[in-house]
């Protein structure tokens, strides 16, 4: 074992200098050397950590490999544990549960993170998800007025009837035929009632709320020549054993087709058609005829969707222009 004077290299001995003092210098420095490798000997051999036995329960590192000391945990680190990520869900935007790395200190709900995000759905018997303007368990208040019907055919295109109590629905609440087929409570201030059904619009000026009453239906609230009346008016689901048919518009083809449905007993809300294996919702014109303008699924099977969502699916009514044809089947009442 080499000796911190050994660092440097000493010079090369003068031996004709060791033979004018007449000193041994080689033998000299070989004693030095040995006796030095004794003391190291000993010393290693009587280390306390047991170093000097064969070396069997000794780790090592390996020469470069970084040695890493024993992790004992502190107070600081045990006063302070870090928030742990799997504490009580907290709702996302999209309504699903995640973990919240930070307590709340808000009391939590029994209820599913995914239920409290999520509004609470409607009672189906008294929702109407796809109703437009006029909704069912709402009270309309307006005036009523009368009009000659003629035949009893209007803008929604039913044709001549021979039921004259029927109404026009004024255009903001008519809503592109939206109306057509509605069957509606109307009383007046006096008390009395009735119910008509809409096959007609009034325009301007015919106001919101304002139903424009066949000379029939308005002379059993009031006289004729009282000409305008207050009324209140709200939405029915009849009681009726009428079932709903379909009617090709005139000039219908496979090509192109305008469909309607008649006799509905709730207002109808979508018509489709099937086509490529899919169902294709046609738009609505104000005189309440679905469209197929490029002919698809014209003459195929047709699904009806009131306002309540119930869905009806008619097949086998061919392409007849003009002809009323029945499917015997109904929405159900609400």
């Amino acid at each position: 074992m080499a000796s911190p004077s050994h660092h440097r290299r000493s010079p090369r001995p003068d031996r004709h200098a060791a033979r004018r003092t007449g000193r041994r210098v080689p033998v000299v420095a070989l004693i030095a050397v040995a006796a030095v490798a004794l003391v190291v000997s000993l010393v290693v051999a009587f280390r306390p950590d047991g170093a000097g036995d064969d070396g069997s329960n000794t780790v090592r590192p390996v020469a470069g490999a970084p040695v890493t000391p024993a992790v004992r945990p502190t107070a600081s680190a045990s006063a302070s544990p870090k928030p742990s990520t799997s504490g009580t869900p907290s709702p996302t935007a999209d309504g699903t549960a995640s973990p919240s790395a930070t307590p709340s200190s808000a009391p939590s709900s029994t209820k599913p993170s995914a239920e409290r995000a999520a509004p609470a759905a409607r009672a189906a018997s008294g929702s109407a998800p796809k109703a437009g303007r006029i909704r069912p368990g709402t009270s309309y208040r307006g005036v009523a007025t009368a009009y000659v019907i003629g035949d009893g055919n209007g803008s929604c295109s039913y044709g001549p009837t021979s039921d004259r109590m029927t109404a026009a629905m004024n255009t903001t609440d008519y809503e592109t035929s939206k109306a057509c087929g509605a069957y509606v409570s109307v009383r007046a201030a006096s008390g009395a009632s009735i119910t008509v059904r809409i096959t007609n619009e009034c325009p301007a000026p015919c106001a919101p709320g304002q139903l424009d009453l066949s000379h029939e239906a308005f002379s059993k609230l009031a006289p004729l020549s009282t000409g305008r009346i207050s009324i209140t008016w709200r939405l029915l689901s009849p009681a009726m054993s009428d079932t709903i048919s379909i009617r090709y518009k005139v000039g219908s083809s496979q090509y192109w087709c305008g469909v309607q449905a008649i006799g509905h007993r709730n207002p109808l809300a979508r018509l489709e058609v099937r086509a490529n294996g899919s169902w294709v919702a046609l738009p609505r014109t104000s005189y309440n005829y679905f469209l197929s303008e490029h002919g698809r699924g014209c003459g195929g099977t047709i699904r009806l969707t009131d306002i309540y969502g119930q869905q009806l699916t008619v097949a086998g009514i061919g392409i007849r222009p003009d002809a009323v044809q029945s499917t015997r089947v109904q929405f159900a009442r609400h």
